[in-house]
């Protein structure tokens, strides 16, 4: 049950609902914002920041770039969302998940450059917070449940493996040539029977690594900030920095400027791919994320301007030295357990880490690479999902293996072209459904009200002269040919000839040209053999389609009906038929 007092959310909602409101929900939560719950909000920033920093700088390793810019990734986002985002808790940053994309387009631009690879960084951002904004205002935000439960787990379990294998490589202290997750897992087998691997750089890496992941059960423990304390003070005390222990080294002091980021001679097409695909990751994280704390405390969070809130926060990280972030499942519980009542939190931990950078940049001087590497392994961990794949296996094992060919995709090919494999594969998946729907041909059955599926119910009876045929899905260019052949093939197949047919069009939600088009030349075939094409519970809308395709006239005011039940009445009054004598005239269409 929630904590916060239960009208919160549903003030901050209510008055964000309207007018400038509804695009600056943070200044609306501050005019709003109450005394009593600013020592919550300062207690919760606090505790915030001891995850900000280690995985703010633990990230950005992971995806190419000096730990210090997830710092000033870290910052300036949560700084833009606290005025434009809608969530009442969410907390944002650099993220796990980003980081496998995003390492894949840093480092085939920029190589071992770091402010090249920064510049490109931030110019991933910046495309990925244009792409949110642009989203949002065209109230596109549903556009990511078009992604499928089977294909996100697919694409996340890839990309989940593709950053485990990515810090494996800093665990041993080796460099590699990134060339993609199963190239670069080879390489570094091939480097560690060279006897490259650093064992030293290894043990505080996985010493680190079973810190995190035995405290991690303890909600209220800070795994991450011990382990990497613990780590820094090994490498400091005991000097393994001199026996090859990779350090982040020294940190400039100071806050990121203002700048507007650009690298010469990369190629623009993957930065902008590159952007489009963190941006999709981010969202739909993002509006899980947003969606569950939502319904947690029984208010609601426009999906569109949650895009334009994440899209924003991208751009000031792209604009400030950083790179694209998202909405984190991480540190986002841990200030809602700490106590956060609103966006406040999250200033304190921005205002909290940028102190630290301006007061203490030398305090993580020792921190280890190999303890970095830790932190994002056992975030990549927590990416894996094998629980309810395992149930839609055992319920669809088509839906699960498109995820495992998405996985296999990300993989293989790496992030960014896995990413692509799965959005074309959900837009296939998404066709599919509508390319070959499921139809029927309908009778009555004694004593079922209705008119139901003949393959269902054989001893389901057909009335003679008519055809009633149901089509479970709207009527596009790709089902339109589809469509004309199943009617004909149940023209063909009725015990009866056939006089008139009523399309029961109550699940045929929507009708284009190419689908109007063949209507008309179905309507015309029908004719010349004698038969009448009825329609039964249209849906308004469609009608007005049909209107708008110029086939109302064609077609006339009574052949349509309110229901199927009304179409077959006009039938049987048509034909002039007596129900209980059980004979048809055969009318004129």
């Amino acid at each position: 049950m929630p904590t916060q007092p239960s009208g919160l959310d549903n003030e901050l909602s209510a008055s964000a609902a309207h007018g400038w409101a509804k695009w600056l929900p943070g200044l609306v939560a501050l005019r709003r914002y109450r005394l009593s719950w600013l020592p919550s909000d300062v207690a919760a920033g606090l505790v915030l920041t001891t995850m900000l920093v280690p995985v703010g700088i633990a990230y950005a390793e992971a995806s190419g770039v000096p730990g210090v810019y997830g710092l000033y990734a870290t910052i300036v986002p949560l700084l833009a969302y606290a005025v434009f985002g809608p969530s009442r808790i969410l907390v944002l940053g650099p993220d796990s998940a980003l980081a496998a994309p995003i390492l894949a387009v840093v480092a085939a631009a920029a190589g071992s450059d770091p402010e090249r690879a920064i510049a490109v960084a931030s110019m991933m951002a910046i495309v990925s917070g244009a792409f949110c904004i642009l989203m949002g205002l065209l109230r596109l935000g549903f556009v990511t449940e078009l992604l499928s439960k089977p294909i996100r787990y697919g694409y996340m379990n890839g990309i989940a493996i593709a950053v485990l294998i990515s810090q494996l490589p800093k665990l041993f202290a080796i460099s590699i040539d990134e060339g993609g997750p199963l190239r670069d897992l080879l390489s570094l087998a091939t480097a560690i029977a060279g006897g490259q691997a650093n064992w030293v750089s290894f043990a505080v890496g996985a010493g680190s690594l079973v810190v995190i992941l035995v405290l991690k059960r303890f909600e209220k423990v800070p795994g991450i900030l011990i382990a990497v304390v613990l780590a820094t003070l090994c490498v400091s005390v005991l000097h393994l920095d001199e026996r090859g222990v990779k350090v982040l080294g020294k940190i400039p002091q100071g806050l990121p400027t203002f700048a507007v980021p650009w690298a010469s001679g990369v190629d623009l097409i993957k930065i902008v791919l590159g952007g489009c695909a963190v941006a999709l990751i981010s969202f739909a994280d993002t509006s899980v994320l947003s969606r569950t704390f939502a319904a947690r405390y029984r208010s609601r969070v426009d999906p569109s301007q949650e895009m334009v809130g994440l899209g924003i926060a991208n751009l000031a990280a792209g604009f400030f030295h950083g790179f694209p972030i998202s909405s984190s499942s991480s540190r986002t519980p841990v200030a809602d357990a700490a106590g956060a009542k609103t966006q406040l939190t999250g200033v304190v931990g921005a205002l909290a880490v940028a102190l630290l950078l301006l007061v203490a940049p030398n305090l993580m001087r020792y921190l280890p690479t190999s303890a970095l590497a830790a932190v994002v392994v056992a975030a990549a961990i927590g990416l894996f999902e094998i629980a309810d794949l395992k149930r839609i296996y055992r319920i669809q094992q088509w839906e699960f293996w498109l995820s495992m060919v998405c996985f296999a995709g990300v993989a293989v090919f790496g992030a960014i072209p896995g990413i692509g494999i799965a959005v074309v594969i959900a837009i296939i998946e998404f066709l599919w459904d509508g390319w070959r729907p499921h139809f029927a041909v309908l009778g009555r059955v004694e004593d079922v009200r209705g008119y139901h599926d003949i393959a269902r119910y054989p001893q389901a009876v057909r009335i003679p002269g008519l055809l009633l045929f149901r089509w479970d899905a709207p009527l596009f260019f790709a089902n339109a040919e589809l469509f004309q052949e199943r009617l004909m093939q149940a023209v063909d197949e009725s015990p009866t000839p056939v006089r008139r047919i009523v399309v029961a069009a109550e699940p045929v939600t929507s009708v284009d040209v190419t689908s109007a088009d063949m209507l008309r030349e179905l309507i015309e075939a029908l004719n010349r053999r004698g038969i009448a094409l009825h329609f039964a519970e249209m849906k308004d809308p469609v009608r007005d389609k049909l209107r708008r395709f110029e086939l109302l006239d064609l077609l006339g005011d009574t052949h349509f009906h309110p229901t199927v039940g009304s179409a077959v009445d006009a039938w049987l009054g048509d034909a002039g038929r007596d129900p209980a004598a059980g004979q048809v005239k055969q009318p004129a269409p």
